[in-house]
């Protein structure tokens, strides 16, 4: 990589290899480092471990083999799983560590372990990422860093190895902030996504006809019109689970609590998706259109039906 000139690249240790911690894994064993990985389901760490990544037991070892520990897990309770105690990374860590956590978690779990790693004398950057699987493959994610410049500095090569732009936003903690601002308007928009498609397919608009219009107006973001496709097919291959979308709104309206904000449009689409959950259902958080036509009454009812409505 240009940025590193002729140094050996470090080290890296990569833990949880869900759907979007397996997918940069691969983009970072293609870009040459030498990765060592865990997850708590040990079938998915050997399957990156197929693309050539070390395989580690626990968080611990993992640290302990590794220049550089990245974590991108769940939550707030999967992170502590994965960072703390006897088998947990920090336990792990040397004089040489650094950790890069990307994890969407609450700020305060980031500035958490912020402290923890200080501590023990390593440095830590919060690096949570706006994007998904699509992005992660493209190397086009945008990162948010909350923690010491200067360690954001040192860690540059390996993000630019994921995204195509990070920002640093400031103390720990500010990069999963942004990240929490920006979740926000993506669970808002789906869920206004849904109800539009709902209303317009309800008042008769042939559902072809309506999705094409749809794609062609600057009014919808590229996410929202890349999830198109998907209300077609009336099928929802998960890139961003609703579960997740459900977890990070539970964190914003945490966040705003705190800090007494008024987010009444959060509060009820968070509602929405609740009662998604409520159903078992887990694909794609687009899924939230299907669910919205369903409660339109839509699923029973013939085209015919609805253009007498």
């Amino acid at each position: 990589m240009e940025r590193e000139n002729d140094k050996a690249k470090p080290s890296i240790g990569f833990i949880g290899m869900g759907h979007m911690g397996s997918h940069m894994a691969y983009r970072l064993v293609d870009a040459g480092y030498q990765l060592t990985v865990y997850d708590r389901t040990k079938e998915r760490a050997q399957k990156v471990g197929q693309r050539g990544a070390q395989v580690a037991q626990t968080p611990k070892d993992l640290a302990a083999a590794c220049q550089v520990v990245m974590a991108c897990v769940t939550d707030d309770q999967a992170q502590h799983d994965v960072m703390f105690g006897p088998d947990g990374a920090l336990a792990g860590t040397h004089v040489s560590s650094v950790i890069i956590d990307l994890s969407t978690v609450s700020p305060d779990a980031s500035r958490r372990l912020f402290q923890a790693a200080k501590e023990k004398g390593v440095p830590m950057i919060d690096a949570a990422v706006s994007g998904s699987v699509p992005q992660v493959d493209q190397g086009s994610l945008v990162i948010f860093v909350g923690g010491e410049h200067q360690t954001y500095q040192q860690c540059r090569p390996i993000l630019d190895v994921l995204g195509k732009n990070s920002f640093s936003m400031g103390a720990s903690g500010m990069g999963t902030t942004m990240k929490l601002v920006v979740n926000t308007l993506l669970g808002l928009g789906m869920q206004a996504l849904a109800e539009a498609i709902a209303l317009g397919e309800k008042a008769g608009l042939e559902k072809g006809l309506l999705l094409d219009v749809l794609g062609q107006i600057t009014v919808l973001t590229p996410g929202q019109k890349s999830k198109l496709e998907h209300v077609r097919r009336e099928e929802y291959p998960t890139d961003f689970a609703l579960s997740l979308m459900h977890k990070d709104f539970r964190l914003v309206l945490s966040q705003a609590y705190d800090l007494s904000v008024s987010m009444p449009a959060t509060a009820a689409a968070q509602q929405m998706y609740t009662a998604a959950m409520a159903k078992g259902r887990d694909e794609d958080f687009s899924l939230m259109i299907q669910f919205m036509e369903e409660l339109a009454g839509l699923s029973t009812m013939s085209e015919e039906e609805r253009g007498r409505k």
